[in-house]
């Protein structure tokens, strides 16, 4: 699975290339996010603007990564398409994880957590 990573500040911005997040592409995703995780990152924003579908293996990944990162570590999601969006409802994986509505949000609530700590 590919990714395009783009470092905010605090934030590692990961766009996912893919059209889908399901059985196929789950191994490589979560093998993919763990290795940023393991160099660094400690706040990732994931992307999932092009995700246009998205099954119980992709959502066993998702899960299975937010672990992996523990505690100390940040994953936050933005970019859901209407279909993934209904399916983090059903499965309430919107309460499980902070989901924002775009990008630009989630860069804003950083900041001001930011300058709200300093």
């Amino acid at each position: 699975m590919n990714f395009e990573t783009t470092q905010n500040g605090v934030i590692t911005h990961l766009l996912l290339s893919e059209a889908r997040l399901d059985a196929a592409h789950a191994i490589q995703f979560k093998e993919g996010i763990r290795a940023i995780a393991d160099n660094g990152a400690d706040y990732i924003l994931l992307d999932m603007t092009n995700i246009e579908f998205m099954d119980s293996s992709g959502l066993g990944a998702l899960v299975s990564v937010m672990k992996y990162m523990g505690a100390e570590k940040k994953l936050e999601i933005t970019g859901l398409t209407p279909m993934v969006e209904k399916v983090f409802k059903l499965t309430r994986m919107d309460e499980v994880f902070r989901v924002h509505n775009c990008v630009e949000d989630a860069l804003l609530e950083a900041q001001n957590m930011e300058g709200s700590l300093s």
